[in-house]
């Protein structure tokens, strides 16, 4: 077992990040009679797959789904059906930002227009 200031420096992530992992319920610990939080060795892996996710883009919920899809450190057809829901959803973003980043840059022409030769700004 190891207390959180330990894990904290195994793992590089902030005592503050492990506390909201709990909130989250993405990380579970024991406390002691004084009210110390104690973690067991595989925390470390747990903390690293929980940054690896986060910095694949991601939340919390999401996370949380996925965590109980992989046993024992290896992976699950359920988490590999679960991560290709994810990237589809964020493929689905992508494509909406691309959108709106088309249709802003329609406007910035159609004002660039507008400040150049005073023509009115109509959409086109």
């Amino acid at each position: 077992m190891m207390r959180i200031g330990e894990l904290a420096t195994r793992t590089g992530v902030s005592v503050r990040a492990l506390r909201y992992y709990e909130e989250q319920n993405l990380l579970a610990s024991e406390r002691s009679p004084s009210g110390q939080r104690h973690y067991p060795e595989n925390a470390v892996d747990r903390v690293q797959l929980i940054q690896q996710l986060y910095a694949a883009g991601l939340s919390s919920k999401s996370i949380l789904a996925l965590l109980p899809r992989v046993v024992n450190g290896e992976a699950t057809a359920e988490l590999l059906e679960g991560l290709a829901a994810e990237r589809d959803r964020m493929d689905k973003q992508i494509g909406d930002l691309v959108s709106a980043r088309d249709r802003l840059d329609t406007v910035i022409t159609t004002a660039t227009t507008n400040w150049r030769t005073g023509e009115r700004c109509r959409p086109r």
